[in-house]
This record gives structure tokens, C-alpha cells and sequence, in this order.
């Protein structure tokens, strides 16, 4: 179903579009709030260079992707999943750091470069700060767009529409953004789909060993199966998982009727650790 990757690819597009956004108004707001207005064309030009970049790697992956074969693929899916997981889990921990941070920081550096002369330092950064966010959008939205290409593309494109809307009123409104606030909500969606993408990854490495004749044992055994049989015209059940309510649900949380031990394990796994480590630090 579409929109078993159209909810998700909104969500991720529109955070990483949006915290991108952020830090290019925080840029060009401060510019001229400095009188330097006119060097906003250097972080515009950063700017689209970082999307340029990333729109070049998605395609890239995407027609290295199409000629694999499926065992190759499974793999691909996989370790692209798995590694997903660790670069926006890595981003998590660092935004929930230093959040408050950002805006400062971003400032100095401006001073720095509009001090020396560097004008170009500033395309750099604001290149630096977009590319980031490119790339691990890239990456999420590429394993996604392996199980529903359709899906994957009108969430990506929604989520991209809204975030334009906003960023043309991002530059009056910036100053009064709480971004530890900002950071810490929709960090905590980010996690629950970076849970349910490693369970995906996990479920696809199984696969492939599977196909390969490796036998992984207890670890690839079903769980569980709760997947309602499928109706006698051909239709799913509401909590099948390719049904309405389990389509929805397999999109917000990574449901799965009939999951293998390893997958229930890492999922449960992330969660503790990554789920403890939000509610800690939220909590001071």
C-alpha cells in the first residue's frame, strides 16, 4: 500500500528539510541583522550545492540498486538500513547535545568568515550544515524507496512542499525558536522509525542469508504470527499487516505479524538504549 511508506517519508523528509532550513535562516537572518544582507547569496549558493550533491546520491543508489540481483539486493537493503540507523542515531545523540548550542556556534563562525574576508567560509557552512541533512535523508529515504517507490515519493515531495511554506517565514520567526524543544520532539518520532528500520534491516540480512543457505536457526524462527488469513476475495484483514489499521501501524511503529526472534530482539534492543537515553536527558 502507498501509504506504508508515505507517512514515514513525510515525517523524515519534512524534520531533516525543516532542521536544514533552520540553520540556513539562522544564517541569513543574523547576516543581516549584522548589515550583511547582501552576503546571503553565499549561503544560498552553499545551499544548493548540498542539494545537488544529495539528489546526485540518491540516484546513484538507486541505479546501483536496480541491477542487483535479490540475494545482492537483500543484502543491500540490509546494510543500507543498518547503516541508516547508525548515522541518524549518531545525529540524534549529537543534536540532543548540543541543540542549544547551534545557533551560537553558527553565529562565531560567521563572524569569523565575514571578519577575515573568507566570504566563500560562509557557502561552506551553510553547504556543511544542508549536506548533512541531505545525506541522511538520502539514506533513510533510499530504504524506504526499496519497499515502496510510490509511497516513498509523494511523502518525500509532500514533506519537502511544507517545509518551503515554512522557510519563508523561518527568517522573522527563528530568533523566538526554542531548537532544544524543536530537537527533542521530533527526535523521539525519528527514533521510533530508526527502530523499526533496523528490524527491516535486520529481517532483510536474514533473508538473504536464508537464500544463500545459511541457516541462522532460532534467531530467523517466528516469534509470533498474527497475521489474519487473507479474506476470500482476495482482500486483508484490518490488522493484517498489509490491511488498513496494520498498513498504518506497520508505517508509525514497524508493526509485523509474523517477525523473526532477531528482529523482535533489536527492535526492543534499540529502543532501550536509544529510548532510555532520550528520556534521561529530556528529563534534566
Amino acid at each position: 500500500m502507498v501509504f506504508e511508506a508515505l507517512f514515514p517519508s513525510f515525517l523524515i523528509t519534512f524534520r531533516e528539510a525543516l532542521e536544514a532550513a533552520l540553520i540556513v535562516a539562522i544564517m541569513t537572518s543574523y547576516l543581516r541583522k549584522v548589515g550583511k544582507g547582501e552576503l546571503n547569496r553565499y549561503a544560498y549558493l552553499g545551499t544548493g550545492a548540498a542539494l545537488v550533491v544529495s539528489l546526485v546520491l540518491g540516484a546513484a543508489i538507486q541505479l546501483v540498486y536496480g541491477g542487483l540481483d535479490k540475494v545482492t539486493a537483500q543484502l543491500f537493503e540490509g546494510f543500507a538500513s543498518l547503516i541508516a540507523v547508525a548515522v541518524l542515531t549518531y545525529m540524534i545523540f549529537w543534536m540532543t547535545e548540543h541543540s542549544k548550542e547551534i545557533k551560537g556556534d553558527l553565529q562565531e563562525q560567521l563572524d569569523v568568515a565575514i571578519g577575515r574576508g573568507e566570504l566563500y567560509g560562509i557557502t561552506a557552512l551553510a553547504f556543511v550544515a544542508v549536506v548533512r541533512e541531505g545525506l541522511e535523508t538520502v539514506l533513510f529515504l533510499s530504504t524506504s524507496f526499496f519497499q515502496d517507490a510510490t509511497g516513498t515519493a509523494v511523502g518525500a515531495a509532500a514533506g519537502a512542499g511544507v517545509v518551503l511554506v515554512i522557510a519563508a517565514l523561518l527568517s522573522r520567526g527563528v530568533s523566538n525558536l526554542d531548537m532544544k524543544k524543536f530537537f527533542r520532539y521530533t527526535s523521539v518520532l525519528l527514533v521510533i522509525f530508526a527502530a523499526g528500520l533496523v528490524g527491516y534491516g535486520v529481517h532483510e540480512l536474514l533473508e538473504a542469508g536464508e537464500n544463500m543457505g545459511y541457516d541462522s536457526g532460532f534467531l530467523a524462527a517466528k516469534a509470533y504470527d498474527i497475521n489474519p488469513p487473507v479474506n476470500l476475495d482476495g482482500s486483508f484483514p484490518l490488522l493484517h499487516e498489509k490491511g488498513i489499521v496494520g498498513s498504518i501501524l506497520k508505517a508509525l511503529v514497524d508493526y509485523d505479524g509474523n517477525p523473526e526472534w532477531l528482529r523482535v530482539a533489536v527492535y526492543l534492543g534499540y529502543w532501550a538504549v536509544v529510548g532510555f537515553y532520550l528520556y534521561r536527558r529530556n528529563r534534566e
